[in-house]
């Protein structure tokens, strides 16, 4: 990690790979555009079977999140945990727990791409106990 005289930095993830093992794809544009946000998971909301066209990282700030995939896989996430999320993959994220869950994410994507593509078919719901937790 960068070192500074008055600032500490704490190193939390470095990977070539996304949460379920793939190498990290980056998005050839000419028209880049970042977005921010902070997700809120009261305690059992999900977000709803959906995929990504465009990488997208996260940190959990609190609370425990399930991330079930279309495969069968499950990750589980926890407060201070990184995310790098898959692409082109159907997840749903839940929240298991009591407490809520919050997330800081950042969309690196494109203008007139979306972040996030909803999947209308119902698939499985997730497990109550998952197969396989994150790092």
């Amino acid at each position: 990690a960068e070192q500074y005289s008055n600032v500490e930095v704490r190193k939390i993830l470095v990977s070539t790979k996304t949460s379920d093992g793939r190498p990290i794809q980056y998005l050839k544009t000419s028209s880049p555009e970042v977005t921010a946000l902070e997700v809120t998971f009261p305690p059992g909301g999900s977000t709803g079977w959906h995929q990504h066209p465009v990488p997208v990282y996260a940190y959990v700030l609190d609370g425990s999140l399930t991330v079930n995939m279309e495969n069968g896989q499950s990750f589980v996430f926890n407060r201070g945990d990184a995310i790098f999320e898959v692409m082109n993959t159907l997840h749903n994220g839940t929240n298991l727990g009591s407490v809520p869950v919050r997330l800081v994410v950042f969309y690196t994507g494109a203008v007139g791409v979306p972040n996030v593509i909803r999947q209308e078919q119902t698939l499985p719901q997730p497990r109550k106990e998952p197969a396989q937790t994150g790092e």
